[in-house]
């Protein structure tokens, strides 16, 4: 199999534009979040070369026809395809072929394989195993010892063995819940640098579920402290909603009561469950400002509005201005209209 990964960080109309051109090539198109594709062009190679040929002909047809660069990884299987894409930005084509896993793969940093987070490369270091070679050669069993099922999982992926397939344009898979996580760059120390935090991921979670016409009836945190226990609590919604602030409160309330500050926090997950398509007649909540709460939503779907014309941080809240500990995070830069950044 061949796949693609393709990273960009475009607003969604020119994601959708891409993907169009992509979609020339084959049928089996699976996105990855909002800016990201694999490809899987195995079926295509008679019609329009090899691999890397295809690889070329979707760099050279973005930047002619829409303008735009992407970063390309070329590879038989996922995994390594994203990988490959991560190399080099942008504009950019890296190829992994079995016979390159060795001396291309195996000597990056444990960090860089997919699914391998700043905790579990640290813990994997406090026992020697510092780089993807050195994960594929430890037995499966000591992975397993040190990180469960995952350990196992990264054990195959740094061993080239993901034969996760690339799911076809069309294929819709039931959605269940609508989650954001992430593992900061440094630990959070107190409520307010958690608050941020939630609210950022919140955004994100708000705007998958416009997109698939959902809302969400309940909310649920997952929570990493700096000795890597996990803990996780959940709550019914008062009312079904797609609004971003509304689960960001309620997970800043699960984690107010219930997070007693034994340990910093390393990572944090939120998650809409209980999910029902969007419009589904409900009970009205005598005690809340309906009025107030409509205007509210109303100001969040013109956000989204304004999101998909321009890209997800052309307008975020001011709360989470700063430094928020995120990884890939910009939101402490400001750019006036017509202006160039400095």
């Amino acid at each position: 199999m061949v796949s693609f990964w393709l990273n960009r960080s475009w607003p969604r109309k020119s994601a959708l534009l891409a993907r169009a051109v992509y979609e020339r090539y084959t049928d089996l198109v699976e996105p990855y979040g909002m800016d990201e594709c694999w490809l899987d062009v195995s079926g295509s190679v008679d019609l329009f070369g090899s691999g890397m040929d295809i690889a070329e002909e979707i760099r050279r047809t973005t930047r002619v026809e829409l303008g735009l660069t992407v970063s390309i990884g070329v590879s038989y299987n996922k995994v390594f395809a994203k990988l490959g894409s991560d190399m080099k930005k942008s504009d950019a084509i890296t190829e992994i072929s079995e016979n390159k896993i060795e001396g291309l793969v195996w000597t990056l940093p444990s960090g860089d394989l997919f699914y391998c987070g700043r905790a579990t490369e640290n813990k994997l270091a406090k026992y020697g195993i510092r780089t993807i070679g050195d994960i594929a050669k430890q037995p499966p069993d000591v992975l397993r010892r040190l990180l469960g099922v995952n350990g196992v999982m990264l054990w195959r992926f740094a061993n080239g063995l993901d034969t996760s397939p690339v799911a076809d344009r069309d294929y819709a898979s039931p959605i269940k819940s609508i989650g954001h996580g992430i593992t900061c760059v440094a630990d959070l120390e107190n409520v307010d640098e958690v608050w941020k935090v939630i609210l950022d991921l919140s955004q994100d979670i708000g705007h998958r579920l416009r997109v698939h016409g959902l809302e969400a009836t309940g909310a649920q945190i997952t929570i990493k402290d700096d000795a890597l226990m996990y803990k996780q609590y959940q709550a019914p919604l008062e009312l079904a909603t797609q609004s971003a602030m509304e689960i960001a409160l309620i997970a800043q309330d699960l984690f107010r009561k219930n997070y007693r500050w034994a340990c910093n926090v390393r990572s944090l997950t939120v998650r809409a469950i209980n999910l029902i398509p969007k419009g589904q007649p409900q009970q009205l909540n005598l005690y809340i400002d309906n009025e107030r709460r409509e205007k509210r939503i109303q100001l969040e779907d013109t956000v989204e509005a304004i999101r998909q014309r321009f890209g997800k941080r052309s307008i975020i809240p001011a709360t989470i201005m700063g430094n928020l500990k995120m990884p890939g995070v910009r939101s402490n830069e400001v750019i006036m209209p017509g202006m160039q950044n400095r």
